[in-house]
């Protein structure tokens, strides 16, 4: 499960075995868990997080979404 990204108490991240998956970003915080597909941007499934504070991620996720592609495509193609 390579780290990706950190943004304040956030750990981005991908599931080494999501390969057949489209692009997407895992995210997170103490025992909360979200998953954003990256094209485009849109919730996929989350547990734990309260509304506002996936807002907030989906966000960050959309701020840092050509990052995350390039990194997704570095790991699973490179």
């Amino acid at each position: 499960m390579p780290t990706v990204l950190r943004s304040g108490p956030y750990r981005y991240f991908f599931y080494s075995a999501d390969l057949d998956e489209p692009p997407h970003v895992h995210v997170e915080r103490d025992n909360c868990e979200v998953k954003f597909w990256l094209e485009p941007v849109r919730l996929a499934g989350s547990h734990g997080f309260p509304a506002p504070e996936l807002n907030r991620i989906e966000r960050l996720v959309a701020e840092s979404q050509q990052f995350l592609m390039d990194s997704w495509h570095g790991f699973f193609d490179g």
